[in-house]
């Protein structure tokens, strides 16, 4: 994988290659979080679908993963939407010793669970997601739902509202268990709503060198952003055709 933009220090120009230690720097939160900070990760084809054959896995790359599990190894919490939940069939996230060191290094626990997003918990406790796990599963949810099952699972249940869940609140919830640097993995509905409320800090999106024509639907699916917000570019990188681009919040 090699940088393009910002260049590297020294100005010698060209691409050089980024370590792991430089893909640290490049995705690493800042630091010191006072409240949440919601990272948002997509790979879209180069005509802007977000999956093929309704997965994302279609349209990834081997430079992608490797972001996406960085991603992971530098959050307190991983958030996903309900539907992509049960379309990628999510399972705990997963570590080695390279990684759990990592993880040591900075201070976060062995392992981050997974957050579901779901208005109504309608979540199968035989999945992956609950079976398949070395940290039980948060279950993000109403008041008005269902959770007695999940609960029996092993998942720890937060109701952030009553009809649907409040976001903002949510995500206050997870700040107050020490769950600051959120990764959030989709899906479209997710995105849509947490871009609608401004809490997106930050989108790390992968252009697949691919075109997947009509069909398929865009990274975020839902409520319009009015006006759009401004996001700053803060660094490009690419490997194989694949662009990685990541923006930050604006600042104008």
């Amino acid at each position: 994988m090699q940088s393009v933009w910002p260049p590297s220090p020294g100005g010698s120009g060209g691409n050089p290659p980024v370590s792991d230690d430089g893909l640290e720097r490049v995705y690493g939160y800042p630091e010191p979080l006072a409240g949440p900070f919601v990272q948002v990760n997509f790979v879209a084809s180069a005509d802007g679908a977000a999956a093929v054959d309704e997965l994302s896995r279609g349209l990834s790359h081997p430079a992608d993963r490797r972001v996406f599990l960085l991603a992971r190894d530098l959050a307190d919490v991983i958030l996903v939407g309900a539907g992509t939940a049960r379309a990628e069939d999510y399972r705990g996230a997963r570590s080695n010793p390279a990684r759990a060191a990592r993880r040591a290094r900075l201070g976060l626990a062995v392992t981050p669970p997974i957050a579901v997003v779901t208005r109504s918990a309608a979540l199968d406790p035989a999945s992956r997601l609950f079976t398949d796990t070395s940290v039980p599963p948060l279950v993000i949810t109403t008041t008005k739902a269902d959770t007695a099952a999940l609960a029996e699972a092993g998942a720890s249940v937060i109701a952030a509202g009553e009809d649907d869940v409040d976001l903002p609140r949510a995500l206050a919830m997870l700040a107050e268990r020490g769950l600051r640097r959120v990764d959030c993995e989709g899906g479209p509905a997710l995105f849509a709503a947490l871009a609608a409320a401004d809490l997106v800090d930050q989108l790390c999106l992968t252009v697949s060198p691919l075109l997947a024509g009509g069909g398929a639907g865009r990274i975020a699916a839902g409520q319009a952003v009015s006006p759009p917000r401004r996001l700053d570019l803060a660094s490009i990188l690419v490997e194989d055709g694949f662009t990685l681009l990541r923006y930050r919040r604006g600042s104008g």
